[in-house]
């Protein structure tokens, strides 16, 4: 793999994995265009340094979220060794509880993850996921925005939102998209709806590079390109870090519009380059 391969591939991850544009659609895309497809596909090692490298990205954007349930999640032990329940439940500790709980869906999709990673070949169906997400976009602006947050978000609504993030591993579908979009329906106030689709792929991405990492150490690792890699995760963790700020802004605003235009261009346009040849 070359340095430019590295950094394109590193660039379309950081930008689409956390923008509502969906990164695997685009991979999917960037690897066809760059024929990287069948026997030279893009390794798995290097998507797992990938993922991990936007994996970064939602540490350092999300720092303070983050140390606060590590600490709390000590604490929430201590206080079951000494019987103790604290009222009302600290907003990090029911944080964690609603993490959990958006995770769970996953599992049920686990052991179909081969048949939605073999879709990622399939351009009319990429086409037809990046128009599907624009519309999830498109709708979610004019959903009524909720005021819940940390503190009043049910389970229920936690785990809506984690059907969301399992749906999404279709390639094409946008897992932020969905889990913003979710997170709308379920009342969630606005800045909550995309800081619990971050903080809630933390797991999500662990999980599925576990998975993918088992896959690739099955494989002939290419040693020597590793320092190509890196280049490419660093690409990844710097373009994500950006975007995930940049989609704080958008969500301030409250508009996904442009993000919704942009999926329906796209997915037309990989419709009808896929018919074309």
């Amino acid at each position: 793999m070359s340095v430019l391969t590295a950094v394109l591939l590193g660039l379309v991850q950081g930008i689409a994995e956390f923008l509502p544009i969906s990164s695997s659609g685009h991979l999917a895309i960037a690897e066809h265009l760059l024929n990287m497809q069948g026997a030279s596909n893009v390794p798995d090692f290097f998507d797992v340094l990938l993922h991990l490298g936007t994996l970064f990205a939602v540490f350092a954007a999300y720092w303070d979220d983050i140390r606060d349930m590590v600490v709390e999640f000590f604490t929430g032990i201590g206080d079951l060794a000494h019987h103790r329940t604290p009222n009302p439940v600290p907003p990090a500790r029911r944080l964690i509880l609603l993490i959990i709980v958006g995770t769970l869906p996953l599992f049920v999709m686990v052991p179909f993850r081969r048949f939605f990673s073999s879709l990622g070949d399939n351009m009319y169906f990429i086409g037809g996921a990046l128009i599907f997400t624009g519309i999830l976009l498109f709708v979610s602006d004019r959903v009524r925005h909720g005021r819940k947050s940390e503190k009043t978000a049910t389970l229920l609504n936690a785990l809506l939102v984690g059907v969301g993030q399992a749906i999404a591993l279709c390639p094409g579908i946008s897992r932020s998209g969905m889990t913003i979009t979710a997170g709308c329906f379920a009342g969630f106030e606005r800045k909550f709806a995309v800081r619990f689709a971050f903080l809630l792929s933390i797991p999500a991405v662990l999980g599925a590079n576990i998975l993918t990492l088992k896959d690739a150490l099955e494989t002939n690792i290419d040693w020597a390109s590793v320092p190509v890699y890196l280049i490419g995760v660093v690409v990844a963790a710097v373009s994500g870090y950006a975007s995930i700020r940049l989609l704080r802004y958008v969500a301030d605003k409250g508009r996904f519009g442009a993000f919704a235009y942009y999926c329906w261009a796209a997915g037309a346009l990989t419709l009808l380059l896929t018919i074309l040849h």
